[in-house]
């Protein structure tokens, strides 16, 4: 049984070609950052796709009530998990020049060692403990992230983290999608042992 990896054969959308909704979307994401990312041209060949992806995105970032800096853990935590070589290096771009994340604890999820900041070591815990248990993490693992000041409601907005890794982690495995040269600084890739 051949075990090599299906590759959608799609080609990246542009503005021009897109169907509705997904041009307008890609329009709007090269005003806003100047370029559309690979990732998101190849999203656009399923308009919904891309509309639930950037929609989920963009609510996580803006009401999930983590900080900038624990949302690229949470991001970076999620696309070690999927070993989405893609999201791995654009998320580790973002923590270094938008989110401040210290560069120790970037670079310890990328090579999945423990976090020595506390409050960072509990986001990524729990956001581990909802994927290795498909959403039914223990009590005890929700206990220890209230402890650390989080919410039940944020239980919640990390299963919408995940929902949203899901679908550009998968799509960027479907793609082989190639990393943006604004990302490549970060490139990352799945261990030999994984």
């Amino acid at each position: 049984m051949d075990m090599t990896p299906y590759r959608i054969p799609l080609e990246p959308r542009t503005t021009d070609d897109a169907e509705p909704d997904a041009d307008g979307r890609l329009a709007a994401t090269e005003k806003a950052m100047g370029v559309v990312p690979n990732m998101y041209a190849r999203m656009a060949n399923s308009p919904g796709l891309l509309a639930t992806y950037l929609d989920g995105y963009d609510r996580f970032r803006k009401e999930s009530g983590f900080a900038p800096a624990e949302q690229e853990v949470v991001f970076l935590t999620i696309s070690r998990h999927f070993e989405c070589e893609y999201c791995m290096a654009a998320h580790g771009t973002i923590a270094d020049t938008r989110s401040k994340v210290p560069t120790e604890v970037t670079d310890a999820l990328r090579d999945d060692r423990p976090i020595e900041d506390p409050r960072l070591a509990a986001v990524a815990a729990m956001t581990r403990s909802l994927l290795e248990t498909r959403g039914r993490p223990s009590e005890d693992d929700v206990e220890r992230f209230r402890t650390a000041g989080f919410t039940d409601r944020q239980v919640l907005e990390l299963v919408l983290a995940i929902s949203v890794k899901i679908l550009s982690n998968w799509s960027n495995h479907l793609f082989d999608t190639p990393v943006d040269d604004m990302f490549a600084g970060r490139t990352w890739s799945v261990p030999a042992s994984a």
